[in-house]
């Protein structure tokens, strides 16, 4: 509401960010946020009249338009890991996901400032494995231990599961059969897309039941799913637990994954989709007066060959119900989801046309 600055950048863009931070570089180049409303022409990310400087500027190189983003120095860095010997090196074993830390401790180090890291136990020096040290301890200003048992959790969502570290793999019918509602029915026509060798990506909400069907129906296999936070192979997990995978194959540096996204290696992605207009223009991020924020919808979106979104029509106390063959709306959502134009663009069709 413009009580401090604000700013909501491609999730991929930051990511990449901390590398250019911890080697002093110019910033992030890229194509990503084009004719989004990270375009500095669009509003440049500001998210309140509060929020003035620009952090993204428009260049010209070889002939093209890019987006270059201004360097975003950082002070303070609170990260997690699994285990430190008594020289700070961090292990990041049981976390299920290694997402950026050894980038981002870097960029923290460099800069001046001070890298916080919350760990499980601390070990003697010289006993960690090398290879499963993300975070060296010349990185590392302080350490802290959890006092209650609650708060030396995997994620929000788990104590601890070994299936999304690849410790232990969870059987292929673990996971409880979905119930057929109206998010299940878009997921399995959204399914009907995939195809057998294909690297693909699901996105946060409806896109995680393409999963859950992909599971139950035991094709899982055929296909390499993956999430921009670094999972790669196995199956997506959903809600809270968003981010890892069970029966994780690879657990990439998060900005090694949008390498690989920014590159094109993403055959197909799934995405949700909170308003829709004439033009083909979708919004995520910014509706109805809620920030839900990007994440890494538009460096997805913009770089996959194919981009298929999920979505019902309405919202906010829609009522469905399933049975003879058939899907009854018993009540319409009182938001509704394609308009004449959307509140905010985070997926640009006409730049998805020209590119």
């Amino acid at each position: 509401k413009g009580s401090f600055e604000a700013y909501n950048l491609p999730q991929g863009v930051l990511s990449r960010m901390t590398r250019e931070l911890a080697a002093h570089g110019p910033g992030v180049i890229t194509h990503v946020g084009l004719n989004t409303f990270v375009d500095p022409r669009m509003g440049g990310g500001r998210l309140n009249s509060r929020t003035n400087e620009d952090l993204v500027e428009v260049i010209t190189l070889g002939g093209r338009e890019w987006l270059h983003y201004l360097p975003i120095p950082l002070d303070v860095v609170f990260i997690r890991g699994t285990v430190a010997d008594e020289r700070g090196n961090i292990s990041v074993e049981e976390e299920g996901l290694g997402i950026d830390v050894t980038a981002i401790a870097q960029a923290v180090h460099n800069n001046g400032g001070k890298v916080i890291v919350q760990v499980g136990r601390i070990v003697p020096a010289g006993t960690l494995d090398p290879w499963k040290v993300k975070v060296p301890g010349v990185l590392v200003d302080a350490l802290v231990l959890p006092e209650d048992e609650e708060d030396q959790v995997q994620n929000r969502a788990l104590p601890f599961d070994p299936s999304i570290t690849s410790a232990a793999r969870a059987p292929q019918g673990a996971d409880a059969p979905v119930p057929l509602d109206n998010r299940k029915i878009i997921a399995r026509r959204a399914a009907m897309e995939l195809r057998n060798g294909i690297a693909a990506n699901l996105g946060i909400g409806m896109p995680e039941y393409v999963a859950k069907v992909a599971r139950e129906e035991g094709f899982t296999d055929v296909m390499t799913l993956s999430v921009e936070s670094g999972a790669t192979g196995g199956t997506p997990r959903s809600g809270s637990a968003f981010g890892a995978n069970t029966n994780v194959e690879a657990i990439l540096d998060q900005p090694s994954q949008f390498d690989f996204y920014d590159g094109g290696g993403l055959d197909q992605t799934y995405l949700g989709l909170a308003q829709a207009d004439e033009s083909g223009n979708v919004n995520v991020s910014l509706f109805s007066g809620r920030l839900a924020g990007c994440g890494g919808f538009i460096d997805i979106a913009q770089n996959a060959h194919k981009v298929t979104f999920c979505g019902t029509f309405t919202a906010g106390g829609l009522k469905t119900a399933t049975g003879d063959g058939k899907l009854t709306i018993l009540q319409e959502g009182k938001n509704k989801k394609f308009l004449r134009s959307v509140d905010q663009v985070t997926f640009s069709a006409r730049y998805a046309v020209k590119t």
